[in-house]
């Protein structure tokens, strides 16, 4: 069993390691604050991520399940150009899916 100094040694290493790990993001983002390219990137991500998302998601929809899974996606769609709310537009579109595959499979 290790001494106790062995083991106090090793919590202070692991909390400085996580007190610098937890802390560096916010020490990087405050010196590219105007950064330009940190401005692209948070304007055009959450599209891509969705896009990316999206393709992932129906890359594997048979012919049984296409209409459920249009429905569900146009569905967010819609919900997300006319109120701009993620939570919404996913609760909407889930339970569109959920509907069209009862009734539709």
């Amino acid at each position: 069993m290790p001494s106790a100094g062995y083991v106090l040694g090793a919590l202070a290493v692991m909390f400085v390691v996580t007190v610098a790990l937890r802390a560096a993001p916010f020490l990087a983002l405050s010196a590219l604050k105007n950064s330009a390219f940190v401005d692209f990137l948070g304007r055009t991500m959450p599209a891509g991520v969705m896009v990316i998302l999206v393709m992932y998601t129906l890359r594997d929809v048979g012919e049984s399940t296409w209409l459920p899974a249009t429905v569900g996606l146009a569905g967010t769609i819609a919900v997300h150009l006319w109120r701009r709310n993620a939570a919404l537009s996913t609760v909407v579109g889930t339970s569109l899916y959920l509907v069209a595959s009862a009734f539709w499979t």
